[in-house]
């Protein structure tokens, strides 16, 4: 597993037949070479929002894609699929039953075709209560790493991964009071909505500071426990087994004293967007340092093969006043990785993995 965007980047082979060499015309002028395309090696068939086509297809991936036989062709969603093509990769992130059905019959009955990603496993990540289901039923180990100390080899713990304390609300907000004081969650809690859509309202977040204002929300939502993390959250994309880790600013940490001042329900913006990148800012050490490597790439690892998605990023934070307590807030499926430096070189490193690992199949069987 790469982290960090730290790839090998392919090279297209260059021509052998001498075409690309300087040669002189009938006056003996020089000429310069004319510029070929590579051969196309790989089609992707994209059905994307105008809003994930502006974000993600920029210039400099199709330009870079273009450069190693990659091609992007635009899917038109009111044709059949098997009329269109051929791919050898369909990408895909368009809510709706119709859309879900058409591509997963498609993924059907064309088993060659890399499906990125199966409907199903998209569904379930959008439900955030079935998204951190799927974090606390890993039952992940504690990860410890080797240190030497003196003349001993010993193992340090370097990371414990959970998921913050929820309920889950579908009807009747005047019950929410009470049913918080009965499971024994503790303020302030992050409101959020259960479904996330790709609308804006699926997006929007609060945060309630006492137990009387919680009748004020509208269900179906989330409640989760407020973890202090020293304002600051770890954005992990996942392409594969591809890992870039990003810092983002995130909600102040909220002490005792502020909570016992504080009534109502706040919401709050978007924290973890890229103008609200904390890389490079002077931050406590103890708060910037990024999550151990190894340990990420377990839980990368283990939250694909459990999730059945190659694309997608955790929202990440460890509880202040610890090294090693990590929680996961979010999972998000095909995020904006046009904010992800480096974005276009490991996306089409990952292509490019698919079609040697479809090679690699052909040679075994």
């Amino acid at each position: 597993m790469r982290l960090n965007g730290e790839i090998s980047i392919a090279n297209v082979d260059d021509d052998d037949d001498g075409d690309g060499e300087r040669k002189e015309n009938e006056l003996g002028l020089i000429r310069s070479p004319t510029p070929t395309a590579p051969p196309t090696r790989l089609v992707v068939g994209y059905a994307l929002t105008s809003k994930k086509r502006q974000s993600f297809l920029q210039p400099k991936l199709l330009a870079l894609a273009r450069s190693k036989g990659i091609l992007f062709i635009a899917v038109d969603v009111k044709q059949p699929l098997s009329d269109q093509g051929p791919f050898d990769v369909v990408l895909h992130k368009l809510a709706g039953k119709e859309w879900s059905q058409m591509i997963e019959d498609y993924g059907q009955k064309n088993p060659n075709v890399t499906v990125l990603d199966p409907p199903d496993a998209i569904e379930h990540v959008n439900n955030r209560q079935s998204m951190l289901e799927d974090v606390a039923d890993l039952n992940l180990p504690d990860y410890y790493g080797n240190s030497v100390i003196g003349f001993w080899a010993v193992k340090l713990l370097i990371g414990r991964v959970t998921v913050p304390r929820q309920l889950v609300f579908t009807t009747d907000p005047s019950s929410i009071p009470h049913e918080v004081t009965k499971e024994g969650l503790k303020l302030p809690l992050v409101a959020k909505p259960l479904v996330v859509d790709g609308s804006a309202k699926s997006h929007e977040l609060f945060l309630a500071y006492d137990k009387v204002s919680l009748a004020k929300l509208e269900p179906p939502l989330v409640l989760q426990e407020f973890v202090n993390h020293g304002g600051v959250l770890f954005k992990v994309y996942i392409i594969g087994e591809f890992i870039k880790v990003v810092r983002r600013f995130s909600l102040p940490d909220v002490c005792k004293r502020e909570l016992s001042k504080i009534a109502g329900v706040f919401p709050f913006p978007r924290v973890s967007c890229a103008s609200a990148s904390a890389d490079g800012a002077d931050l406590d050490p103890k708060v910037a340092e990024l999550p151990p490597s190894p340990l990420l790439e377990m839980l990368a690892r283990e939250l694909r093969l459990r999730l059945g998605l190659q694309l997608f990023n955790i929202d990440i934070i460890r509880e202040y006043g610890t090294r090693d307590l990590y929680y996961i807030i979010d999972i998000n499926y095909f995020p904006g990785y046009g904010k992800m430096p480096d974005y276009e070189h490991i996306f089409t490193e990952f292509l490019l993995s698919l079609e040697q690992s479809k090679y690699e199949k052909v040679l075994v069987a």
